[in-house]
């Protein structure tokens, strides 16, 4: 049973966003019962959100500085529609605290945690010392800055090889050599610190365990106002390019039940050491002899959250808007249940065979896939332009099947029905990587598509 009380509920909610998670938030507040503003650019004004919603307002110019980053604006308008409430999406102001902290000021319910939440863990240094404090695992390092080779050979020796060094004052890749092995070491810590000296006119050294081809693990978690807290198992985001993923599933093929078992708990014990409140996510290193490492929180809900809604059955923005009206988790970690697999496609427009060149434009034909275990999040339609100004995500296809194998081939299908003629998209990249051997296998990390292009 629900425990909340009706009348606390939202009433009003503005989408502080645009394009498929708009119109992802305005579809689970409709269900809801909750009325939605939808807020936009001049760029944006035929925009599917905008057409969604029950009330639109402009905020700004094409420019998302003046638009869709422009917290007065959004404030501005969220008070002239009586809105409640704000959902940031994910982007542009989702974990910006300065933003949340001018909710609170205006007492207006911020949909995600409290801005000081947000700006501690959006601080590194904070993040990890709390991580250290709480006994979650973070990546081995040294805890002083070097300058002597010897001693730094024998910190190394604690860290664990491989190590890498890096200048205290580095950046832009300057000053980091790896040393795999006790004799490559020395080599390497004096040629960064010369490297480091003349790049950044000091030669203090740090060093840290070098992890090693990991997989990108994320765990989603979920946190009431009153101290409850659980995780929705994980999602494997290890295929990325340029940091940027485009595949993720759910479960991952490199997590069994004891490894998961042991990530949750460290995943729930983050969110519970910084407080945390709402969805979120915990972001891990995982090494091929399963140490995981603590690597950064996101205050937000995720660009892959669908994933995690096929395996659990769970609707994590509905979750989001109760937490945010004050209602407490109806579940305990014992009801999460991780059922079949789910894996998700990023349909961006863009030009693969063209450095993946940007590819805004007119839609002039659009057909999307359907059928069971097929879901597609977009705010795209036949005749849509898409604006040159933001993200060239258009699109996202997510499937569900009894079993990984069977999410692949199903996902093979669907993008074999997809059709957005007009401009180009990454469809057909999304499909040789399905296709590819390594991924077919779970063979995966954050150099599989490096490896993959390279051949």
């Amino acid at each position: 049973m629900r425990l909340y009380e009706e009348e606390k509920m939202l009433k009003k909610v503005l989408i502080a966003n645009r394009g498929e998670i708009a119109v992802r938030i305005i579809r689970a507040c409709r269900e809801m019962g909750i009325e939605t503003v939808a807020v936009y650019s001049k760029a944006d004004k035929d925009a599917l959100h905008t057409q969604l919603a029950d009330e639109a307002i402009c905020i700004g110019e094409t420019k998302a500085s003046e638009s869709y980053l422009n917290m007065e604006s959004i404030i501005s308008a969220t008070i002239a529609t009586g809105a409640d409430a704000i959902h940031p999406g994910f982007g542009f102001l989702s974990e910006n605290s300065q933003f949340a902290k001018l909710c609170e000021a205006c007492h207006i319910t911020f949909i995600g945690p409290d801005s000081d939440i947000i700006a501690r863990l959006g601080n590194k240094a904070v993040a990890r010392q709390t991580m250290v404090d709480a006994g979650v695992p973070v990546i081995p390092g040294c805890q002083k800055a070097l300058t002597d080779v010897k001693e730094a050979l024998e910190i190394a020796k604690e860290i664990g090889f491989p190590v890498i060094v890096k200048a205290v004052l580095g950046g832009g890749g300057k000053g980091m050599r790896v040393a795999y092995t006790e004799e490559e070491f020395e080599n390497a810590f004096l040629m960064a610190q010369k490297e480091s000296g003349l790049a950044f006119g000091d030669e203090s050294m740090y060093l840290e365990h070098f992890v090693e081809n990991p997989r990108h693990i994320e765990f989603q978690i979920l946190a009431d106002n009153y101290g409850n807290v659980i995780h929705l198992g994980e999602r494997d985001c290890s295929v990325q390019r340029n940091h940027q993923k485009v595949i993720e599933e759910s479960p991952s093929a490199a997590v069994d039940e004891e490894l998961r078992e042991r990530m949750g708990k460290a995943a729930v014990l983050a969110a519970k050491a910084a407080g945390y409140k709402n969805a979120g996510t915990i972001e891990f290193l995982l090494e091929k002899d399963k140490s995981f490492y603590f690597m950064e929180m996101n205050t937000r809900i995720q660009v892959e959250h669908p994933v995690t809604e096929w395996v659990t059955g769970l609707d994590l923005v509905k979750e989001q808007l109760r937490i945010a009206s004050g209602e407490a988790l109806p579940f305990s970690q014992e009801d999460i249940h991780i059922q079949g697999h789910a894996i998700e496609c990023r349909i961006n427009a863009e030009n693969p065979w063209k450095n993946f060149r940007p590819s805004p434009g007119t839609i002039t034909d659009l057909h999307l896939p359907g059928g069971q275990g097929i879901r597609v999040d977009t705010g795209i339609y036949s005749g849509y332009q898409i604006p040159p100004y933001y993200d060239s995500m258009i699109a996202k296809v997510i499937v569900w099947a009894k079993n990984r194998t069977e999410a692949i081939r199903k996902m093979q299908s669907a993008l074999g029905e997809v059709i957005i003629e007009g401009i180009d998209t990454n469809v057909d990249y999304q499909y040789e990587i399905l296709e590819n051997p390594d991924f077919q296998s779970g063979n995966t990390d954050v150099e599989f598509i490096e490896r993959m292009e390279a051949n």
